[in-house]
């Protein structure tokens, strides 16, 4: 059997944390990665992995033999891109996830310039505001905006989400204009709150005005947890909502949506491009990750700061 796939097929199981997680990501039936494994372990007559019913444990020889693999694996990688044209021209399958509105209105809107640069990579755009397993969904890098909860992953930041308090003309008229953030949790008004996929509850509504800063709950009727469903929420009147600069400014722009309590603020949001730190950031996926970067560098409103 071939030494390096096995070596390769190891390192994603030990990633991926489980057999059958890591022959999905690989697209190999789970026969052949447990065959690849046990041709590696009978090799080198050493245990790399405990199995149980749910999960494989690496063993002392196991987390050793990983760290010494990746190295490896990471270095031929390296000397294969070098002796082809890869570094010059950029090929092949990129799998990037991306919030739906930075998709819809900044990643996508901009594709025609990437394609003109790099016409040889495949883009796979995974469109929704829910977190990802990137190891056993095999995505390559993330855009996400936010506080990062998985501490261990590689994060570049490369700009800030604005964020504007918002209603339509119609819940205006129908509650009138709201001026201090306290008055979202009081029976006259409603807000449209957005939830965590992860954890299911909401987030607050923040508020910074001078030395004082807030976090409002709000009373609301509805919560939804995309970003383009939130924006909907806001446009039909059923509530006040933060919601992105970006995505507001056409409907402020048209009349369609109001902003409110504009001497109160909301902190900026930053926004990250996030990749594994065991996965070699291959030609082509570096082109997407610089590229993005150069991308909110452009645009004054999403510059980090």
């Amino acid at each position: 059997m071939d030494q390096i796939l096995s070596m390769r097929v190891f390192a994603r199981v030990v990633e991926a944390g489980t057999f059958t997680k890591a022959a999905e990501s690989l697209d190999m039936p789970k026969g052949t990665v447990t065959k690849l494994v046990q041709h590696l372990e009978a090799r080198l007559k050493v245990k790399l992995l405990n199995r149980t019913t749910r999960r494989v444990m690496v063993t002392p020889e196991g987390a050793a033999y990983y760290e010494r693999t990746l190295r490896l694996l990471n270095d031929l990688d390296d000397i294969e891109a070098s002796m082809s044209n890869a570094q010059v021209k950029p090929s092949g399958r990129v799998r990037v996830d991306v919030g739906s509105s930075v998709a819809r209105l900044i990643i996508i809107p901009a594709l025609p310039d990437f394609y003109a640069k790099f016409p040889d990579i495949q883009l796979d755009l995974g469109v929704s505001d829910r977190p990802v397993d990137m190891v056993t969904e095999n995505v390559d890098c993330v855009l996400r905006a936010g506080d990062l909860m998985e501490q261990s992953l590689v994060a570049r930041r490369i700009g800030n989400i604005g964020l504007v308090t918002v209603a339509s003309p119609d819940y205006i008229r129908r509650h009138g204009e709201p001026t201090h953030p306290q008055q979202l949790d009081q029976d006259g008004h409603r807000t449209v709150n957005y939830f965590s996929a992860r954890t299911g509850r909401p987030y607050p509504h923040e508020f910074v005005k001078g030395g004082e800063q807030l976090e409002i709950s709000g009373r609301y009727q509805v919560s939804v947890n995309e970003s383009n469903a939130h924006i909907a929420a806001v446009l039909a009147g059923l509530g006040v909502g933060q919601t992105a600069a970006f995505s507001a400014a056409p409907y402020i722009a048209s009349g369609e949506m109001v902003e409110v309590m504009k001497d109160w603020t909301r902190p900026a949001l930053p926004i990250y491009v996030v990749y594994p730190p065991n996965r070699h950031l291959s030609a082509k996926v570096r082109a997407f990750v610089d590229w993005a970067a150069e991308l909110f560098a452009r645009r004054a409103d999403l510059q980090s700061r």
